[in-house]
This record gives structure tokens, C-alpha cells and sequence, in this order.
């Protein structure tokens, strides 16, 4: 089979379904590449409709923006998605320093919102079965040539012809190592251990954040009621014996937190740990002949500013704008389009990458001269109004 297409977008994840469901939306003709066979979702047994997803993401405005245009976010179920309100963040040691933020001194509705993967991708999976020229091709991808046009060859002979290819693949992305775009990749050591807990009080919309020189970034954000969801960015040698203690455990050390305000924390039923290898990746370039890489495929970034997800949207909505802009007599694959599309997300992707690895390097490291000096700074910021608007509005995703 031979499948010819404006747009393929190689990918399962949500950037991937976002970005095929954008193109589609904007009257293009979209194919959609996922793995072969995909396995249906196991039942839900009785009692457990409404369980937690471990898996969660703090979504910035421009997030919210694009899944609103295409008409995904009110798709969500409302009442699974927390709004961040406000972010306490505590350094370590005796003189520990904090930094707060909040919505209402930012002029803004909320910092973020708390959407579980699940969640996401449920209302995607359903916008793209009402898309408008949108074809859903199931295979394995074994060689992409591009000239003319692009070209995906399948391993079962089958072909996806496009004007432009785009690698929404992840981090081991299939289409940029066929690109030989080659990546600076660093390991952090660390792992994300990630569950779920109730809390004897309300956390009133706010995020709160522990960085420590030992135990790596702790983070609780906000679920609907009295909820948390736990994002542990431990050393590998603590990741290991967090993932051999019982969720009980994990609430006893959560409860010993300095200035946890939360009350005494229970794990969510039914009990469910995982955890995440941390690194720092970046590509070399976001284009090439013909393909452009969006999400976790063009970079992955530590998760201590949980924006992770948020600069593949953003990525997203700068490639959407650039193909929609083109003049006429381009295709959506000209090296002109895919320029502009690399330049319009350069700065948001470097100055993402060189603070959450410069923070992660600044407070990894055991030293008491480096802890008060970064505790100095966390109140200095804090007393100056103007720096930390200027933060949250780069938090928001806004110019």
C-alpha cells in the first residue's frame, strides 16, 4: 500500500496526537502513524473507575491555549483537573530559603493545571476520530528517504508519502537518529518516583517544592479534593530503595518534610509507584530535508519546572503557525518553512534547558558555601516583585 499525504506524523504520545489533530484541524491531510497492534485498554475492574493516574502534567497557558483551539480541553473531564493557584518552593538546611508565586499577584487565572495523562490522552484519541482528512495507519517504521518529498517505508512494504515528516517519537526518537541529527545528552543519576496520596488538608491550589542536596527534588502538586500527586526526582541509590518501600513508607518520609503543610498524608487506593529515568537531551537541530522534530524527539529537559510537556506544545503550535503562514507556493516541507518554524522555538527550548540543568547542577551539589548562597538568592528573589513576574510569565509560556 502506498498512502500520500501533506502531513505524517510518527508518534502515539499526546504531542504526537496534537500535532496530527492541528494539521488536520487546519483542512490538511494528515496521516498518522502508531505502533502495529496496539493493546486494548484492560477493564477497569469494580470499584476502581475512579483511580488515580500517577502520570501527570502541569500545563502552562500555552498548553492550555492550543488543546482549547483544537477543541480538546473542555473535551477533559473538569473534574480531574486541578488549577495551580500559587507555587511554595523551600530550599535545604537550617537557613532554608522561599520563594512563593501566585496567580493573583501574576494577573493571572491559574499558574498552571494538574491533567493526568490519561485524562489527555482519552479526549486526543476522541477529537481524532472526528478529524476531517486524518488517516490512522497502524506499522513499523523501517527507513525514511526524503528528496521531493518524504517517504516513510514500512516493514511490510507499505510506504507514507508526505510533503513534510514529523518525528513526535520521544526520546529514542527512530526519526531523528534516521536524520543523523546527532543530541548532547547528559544523565542526571536520577530517577522521578512518582505516586498519588490523600492529605488530612486542603492544599488550596498550591504547589509545593523541597530542593535537597541529598534527596534530589521533591515536588506535591495539586488534585482535586484533598489530593496530591508525589514527583520525587531522587539520586539512583535512594530511586531504588524508595521503589522497595511500601507507599506507606513513602507517606512517613513525605510526612517528616520541614514545613509540609499538608497534614499526614495516605496513600491513594489503589497503591501504585513508578518511576522515570532522568536526563538532559538536546538535538542538534529541529529540521531537517524535509522533517521536523517536535516533543521529547527535539529535547527532554529535567522535570524539577515540570515544562517538559509544555515546550512540545509549544513546539506544536510553532510548527502549526509556520506551515499555516507559508507563502503559496510553498509545500509544507520547505526548507524556508522549516527555518522559521527552528528560529521561532530556539529561544524557548535553550533558555528551558540552561535553567532547569543549571538549577538541577546548582542544588545537587553538598556544599554549605553553594546552600546559603542559593538559599540567599531563592528570598532575594522573593522580595522583587518585578524579577519574579518576569519569571512567571516565561513559567506561562508568555512573551
Amino acid at each position: 500500500m502506498q498512502y500520500q499525504s501533506q502531513i505524517c506524523v510518527i508518534g502515539n504520545g499526546a504531542i504526537g496526537k496534537a500535532t496530527a489533530l492541528g494539521f488536520a484541524q487546519a483542512g490538511m491531510s494528515v496521516t498518522l502513524l502508531v505502533p502495529p497492534s496496539p493493546p486494548s485498554p484492560p477493564s477497569v475492574p469494580a470499584g476502581e473507575a475512579a483511580s488515580w493516574d500517577v502520570r501527570v502534567y502541569a500545563l502552562n497557558q500555552t498548553a492550555h491555549d492550543l488543546l482549547a483551539s483544537l477543541r480538546v480541553w473542555d473535551a477533559m473531564d473538569a473534574s480531574r483537573i486541578a488549577a495551580v493557584d500559587a507555587m511554595d518552593i523551600k530550599g535545604d538546611g537550617e537557613q532554608a530559603g522561599n520563594l512563593v508565586f501566585d496567580a493573583f499577584a501574576a494577573r493571572a487565572g491559574a499558574l498552571a493545571w494538574i491533567v493526568e495523562d490519561r485524562n489527555l490522552n482519552a479526549a486526543l484519541d476522541a477529537a481524532l476520530r472526528f478529524a476531517p482528512g486524518l488517516r490512522v495507519v497502524n506499522g513499523r517504521a523501517a527507513r525514511l528517504e526524503t528528496g521531493d518529498c518524504g517517504k516513510v517505508h514500512l516493514d511490510d512494504g507499505s510506504v507514507l508519502q508526505a510533503e513534510l515528516i514529523i518525528g513526535a517519537d520521544g526520546a529514542q526518537s527512530w526519526v531523528r537518529n534516521q536524520c543523523d541529527i546527532g543530541i548532547d545528552y547528559r544523565p542526571y543519576g536520577q530517577r522521578a518516583v512518582v505516586c498519588n496520596f490523600e492529605t488530612e488538608l486542603p492544599h488550596h491550589g498550591t504547589a509545593f517544592q523541597w530542593f535537597t542536596s541529598a534527596d534530589g527534588i521533591i515536588a506535591l502538586l495539586p488534585l482535586p479534593g484533598n489530593r496530591t500527586s508525589l514527583v520525587w526526582s531522587a539520586p539512583e541509590h535512594l530511586a531504588s530503595v524508595l521503589l522497595q518501600e511500601s507507599q506507606g513508607q513513602l507517606a512517613e518520609r513525605l510526612n517528616a518534610l520541614p514545613g509540609q503543610p499538608l497534614g499526614r498524608l495516605q496513600p491513594v487506593q489503589p497503591e501504585v509507584v513508578k518511576a522515570f529515568p532522568l536526563s538532559l537531551i538536546r538535538a542538534h537541530s529541529l529540521v531537517a530535508p524535509r522533517v521536523a522534530l517536535v516533543g521529547d524527539a527535539a529535547h527532554v529537559v529535567h522535570p524539577l519546572a515540570g515544562h517538559g510537556m509544555n515546550l512540545g506544545f509549544g513546539d506544536v503550535a510553532g510548527l502549526l503557525k509556520a506551515v499555516r503562514e507559508r507563502e503559496a507556493h510553498r509545500d509544507c516541507g520547505d526548507e524556508r518553512v522549516l527555518g522559521r518554524y527552528a528560529r521561532s522555538r530556539k529561544e524557548d527550548i535553550l533558555l528551558m534547558q540552561v535553567a532547569t540543568d543549571g538549577l538541577e547542577r546548582l542544588f545537587s551539589a553538598d556544599l554549605e558555601p553553594l546552600r546559603l548562597v542559593r538559599n540567599l538568592g531563592m528570598n532575594l528573589v522573593n522580595k522583587l516583585p518585578v524579577i519574579k513576574r518576569t519569571l512567571i510569565s516565561h513559567a506561562l509560556g508568555k512573551r
